[in-house]
């Protein structure tokens, strides 16, 4: 009897894990990654909240597993641009070309940060010390320098939420999930670096869900000295000397606010990464340009692996926002749906 085969789009955390669970359930697995490295945004983090992980640790446990199975090919520099059914089996197409064939296919694609250049008001592009939320992780990673001075060992930093989530003007009216808990990360990664900085966070609510988040924010506070201000930025503009000033109103004080930093972080939201246009007998996969939605999946709240089309499975934060652990979690529940279905139990 020929083993049966496993495709999956996507070698983030959901596609890597989604691999090592269908290879220890005894399919053979085709992993496909379209950029040059695998890991997804996971590759590109510093440390994981909330216990402070090197991200590197867990990606090299995850590269580490699926290297070392025998029945995980892993190919990157593949992109997968859509599916094309052919009997019981769906083909793998690239460039107009069969890439490869399997019983059934994960969609793991992941997601897209926010574009912060898109919040023009914040000035992400314009004014040097405006940065992403990603770009301090690679200045944490050492891949980038620190906008102000080296000499500068006491800077004022200042966090805002809730860039490109929750925020009808973008058109992204949902929550991020990960925002407010990692600008309590870099907030702590920041003091940690400069003891003597002054660390700005502005929220609109601090949405601390997640095992350990309620902790790791009472320990900002407590321990490093975070100002947590509640209420939105209105406008970011140039204070001489590369420097920044912020207007924002504390709405729990009840006045307005008038800030110099030398360095001001947007913490950007996730939005979708792939547009799939599903037809008779096959699928397209297009990057989003702009905005649009994620990949809607049937029953959200239970039987949310298996996706439209019979052998078709969505699996990670390409179905929207989510943590890195739910999306672990879901990695291994879509293996076993998928086994469900190519044991004829779904």
């Amino acid at each position: 009897m020929t083993k049966q085969k496993v495709a999956i789009i996507g070698a983030g955390p959901a596609g890597l894990q989604s691999a090592v669970s269908l290879a220890e359930l005894g399919y053979e697995v085709d992993l496909y990654e379209k950029k040059s490295r695998p890991g997804g945004h996971l590759a590109e983090w510093h440390v994981l909240f909330p216990d402070m992980q090197p991200a590197g640790e867990l990606l090299d446990s995850l590269m580490q597993k699926v290297l070392a199975h025998p029945q995980i090919r892993l190919e990157t520099g593949v992109n997968i641009s859509g599916l094309e059914r052919a009997g019981n089996s769906w083909q793998l197409i690239q460039s107009d070309s069969v890439r490869g064939e399997a019983d059934a296919v994960v969609l793991a694609s992941g997601f897209k940060l926010f574009e912060a250049s898109k919040k023009e008001e914040y000035g992400h592009g314009i004014y040097p010390a405006v940065i992403s939320s990603a770009e301090l992780e690679a200045i944490f990673n050492r891949e980038k320098e620190w906008p102000f001075e080296k000499t500068n060992k006491s800077p004022k930093i200042g966090l805002v939420h809730c860039v490109g989530s929750r925020d009808a003007k973008c058109g992204n009216l949902y929550c991020s999930k990960a925002c407010c808990i990692t600008a309590v990360k870099q907030a702590i990664e920041l003091k940690k670096t400069f003891p003597a900085s002054e660390v700005y966070c502005f929220y609109m609510d601090m949405r601390m869900f997640g095992l350990g988040y309620e902790e790791l924010y009472h320990k900002a506070q407590l321990d490093y000295k975070v100002h947590f201000i509640r209420g939105r930025l209105s406008e970011a503009s140039p204070s001489g000397a590369g420097r920044i000033q912020v207007k924002a109103e504390d709405t729990l004080m009840g006045r307005p606010l008038k800030l110099t930093l030398d360095m001001l972080v947007l913490m950007v939201g996730m939005t979708a990464s792939v547009s799939p246009e599903v037809k008779e007998n096959t699928v397209e996969l297009k990057e989003y340009a702009n905005k649009g939605e994620f990949v809607k999946i049937p029953g959200a709240v239970i039987g949310a692996a298996q996706w439209l089309k019979p052998g078709l499975f969505v699996a990670g934060a390409c179905k929207g926002p989510a943590t890195l652990p739910e999306v672990l979690n879901d990695a291994r529940a879509t293996a076993l749906d998928l086994r469900n279905y190519l044991s004829g139990v779904l």
